[in-house]
């Protein structure tokens, strides 16, 4: 139910805190259920990877949002009602929340996120990730890059990072590089450029210019939303988490269906951007994964926001307000 508290209180080890005020407080009969439907929904999503981490096998595929984002499917399944929200007591014991970092309980038991510790802790990564979100949603969909980013990765290398073999065998891979322009935006991805392919890039991205460039058409920037996700949690609403986290692995298989790689054990059609048909393709499903980040971005922007509160949020939007539509 919403609730309009104009002060809470409660007592802390460094004697009386101010809280901000909730937006709404959920009864343990309607937080519980939403805590175990999100469970069993993580739970589904992870069940192929929990399954290959026992038996040792990899994917080249799916594993990327384990190994690259450190996605731990324990702390993916704990549901997380979101900045501003309150859980009531449970009847018959403590809220698990309330044993849970970055949590407190107020004085009629209500459990939520303790703002103050969270910024204290990770306020300059919440800051960076407002002005990072603000400014990629600020910029128009770029897609005429084609995935090659992947093929980079692989130019005039032998050794590459996965056992899969190129369906189109390393010269006429390389020949593909070379008969286009290789316009990366993404930090992330560029610095996995073979050292030949570093030069061919028309833009020479760096962590520093990372907010400067990151445009919302970028598959790695729509997939990061997941990596933001993570990095705010407990503070993002537990269904967003899991919204990202599900839109990551869909666009990493176009990901890697666009790459030079051969899928065919995966069972999954090549993305040919080699071609026009194949071009097109990837530009149609790049431009509905941009549309769908763009809402999932949104909302994390909204978190952030929340977090900082309406001064210094407008404050970090000026700050990065110069980035902007770049």
């Amino acid at each position: 139910m919403i609730v309009l508290i104009a002060l809470a209180i409660y007592i802390g080890a460094m004697g009386i805190k101010q809280v901000r005020a909730l937006t709404t407080t959920l009864s343990s009969v309607t937080w519980i259920p939403l805590a175990r439907a999100h469970a069993e929904r993580a739970d589904q999503m992870t069940a192929g990877y929990r399954g290959r981490r026992a038996s040792g096998e990899k994917h080249a595929i799916e594993d990327f949002l384990y190994d690259y984002y450190g996605t731990r499917p324990a702390m993916l399944r704990r549901w997380h009602p979101g900045v501003g929200a309150g859980l009531s007591p449970v009847t018959d014991g403590a809220t698990e929340h309330s044993g849970w970092k970055f949590y407190t309980t107020l004085t009629d038991g209500v459990v939520t996120l303790d703002v103050d510790a969270f910024l204290h802790a990770r306020g300059e990564s919440v800051r960076y990730i407002h002005g990072l979100l603000t400014a990629t949603a600020s910029r128009p969909v770029f897609s005429g890059c084609f995935g090659l980013h992947e093929w980079a990765m692989v130019y005039r290398d032998p050794d590459h990072r996965h056992q899969l073999p190129l369906r189109l065998g390393q010269a006429e891979t390389d020949k593909v590089v070379e008969q286009h322009t290789i316009r990366c935006t993404h930090f992330d991805a560029f610095r996995f450029f073979t050292p030949e392919a570093v030069g061919l890039n028309r833009l020479q991205p760096t962590r520093a210019t990372q907010v400067d460039l990151d445009q919302p058409g970028c598959l790695h920037a729509a997939m990061d939303v997941h990596k933001w996700a993570q990095k705010l949690s407990p503070a993002v609403p537990g269904a967003l988490a899991l919204d990202c986290f599900a839109l990551a692995g869909e666009i990493r298989l176009l990901d890697m269906q666009a790459s030079p790689y051969d899928l065919t054990s995966y069972g999954h059609p090549p993305v040919k951007i080699e071609t026009a048909e194949g071009k097109a393709e990837y530009v149609a499903r790049q431009r509905e994964f941009a549309r769908r980040a763009a809402a999932l971005r949104s909302r994390l922007i909204r978190v952030c926001e929340e977090l900082l509160g309406p001064e210094a949020s407008a404050q970090n939007r000026e700050a990065v307000a110069p980035f902007n539509q770049r």
